[in-house]
């Protein structure tokens, strides 16, 4: 096993795997640009949902093992994490239950007054209030005695300081020049956060095109979204009022003020996430932990024990 790792990134990727190692006994340290609530993490809706990610194989077993993890983490209030009824909808047709989704199905009904969707289902599923879990996971991953650096800047990886015998790649879109990976696709989401909505007690997404969803939170609710192959970080003002327009025509509610806009890049790879265990230029280890789309809180646990078991 290593006795020191650097990974490169502090999205929930990075930092999850910060945790494993750290709260192991192993001198951990984060490198990366950005942290919190600017990264690509701290714009996502995190709720607990295989979304824009492959291959279904891995995708699957990793989201479960996560699962697992975040509802024991359930239990302890300082996390943010909390289960939600998640009603997920078509507006044409009849929507498809993913085999994996079975066993978490506790309706196919839609409800009354979402008269603008044809069919679909609903599940219980944790889900990650980012604005408080993100700074959860720092917190705990600097108590078991790792490092955030932030504003670091890597041309490449072997420059990573050589006093870390291993080093663990996270760095999400990022990863497209570090690892020289052309695979890698920026799919561009864009969010309006808006004011709590009392009424509202379940998560709604609604995958038709236009992409839909509403999220309530502990203080606010996100509304979303987009997903389009773009590198474009600018929240554009047209969007967002085309997005809180349809949540509220969905939700039957006068058009809620925006508290903020988010935009963030799910590095969706084409060829799968790529989880594996290869040589840097300089003969260290590396550990490859990116390309997973949409589902980055959702595979987090599960693919952080995967890289601490290839470590070994």
């Amino acid at each position: 096993m290593p006795k020191s790792v650097a990974i490169v990134g502090a999205g929930v990727s990075g930092v999850t795997c910060g945790v494993v190692f750290a709260e192991r006994g192993f001198r951990t340290a984060i490198f990366a640009e950005r942290i919190g609530q600017r990264t690509t993490s701290g714009a996502a809706a995190a709720l607990w949902f295989p979304y824009d990610a492959q291959p279904a194989d891995k995708v699957i077993p990793w989201a479960l093992s996560t699962y697992k993890v975040l509802v024991d983490l359930m239990k302890d209030i300082r996390s943010g994490v909390s289960m939600i009824e998640l009603r997920q909808y078509c507006r044409t047709g009849e929507i498809q239950i993913p085999d994996w989704a079975g066993p978490f199905v506790i309706s196919t009904e839609v409800e009354k007054s979402l008269t603008v969707f044809s069919s679909g289902f609903s599940l219980n599923v944790p889900l990650m209030d980012t604005t408080i879990y993100l700074d959860y996971l720092a917190d705990r991953f600097q108590k078991a005695g790792g490092s955030i650096n932030e504003s670091v800047h890597f041309e490449k990886l072997e420059d990573v300081d050589p006093k870390f015998d291993l080093v663990i790649n996270c760095a999400g879109i990022g990863a497209r020049e570090l690892a020289h990976d052309a695979d890698l696709e920026p799919h561009r989401g864009q969010v309006a956060i808006v004011p709590k909505i009392d009424k509202m007690k379940c998560a709604i997404v609604c995958d038709d095109d236009p992409l839909m969803y509403a999220i309530p939170r502990t203080n606010d609710c996100v509304f979303g979204g987009t997903n389009e192959v773009s590198d474009n970080l600018e929240a554009d003002p047209v969007t967002t009022k085309a997005i809180v327009s349809e949540c509220a025509q969905v939700l039957k509610m006068e058009s809620p003020r925006v508290l903020r806009e988010r935009v963030g890049l799910r590095p969706f790879r084409k060829s799968g996430v790529r989880l594996e265990r290869e040589k840097l230029g300089d003969g260290r280890n590396i550990i490859h932990n990116y390309g997973h789309g949409g589902s980055g809180f959702t595979l987090s646990w599960g693919c952080a024990q995967n890289v601490f078991d290839l470590a070994g």
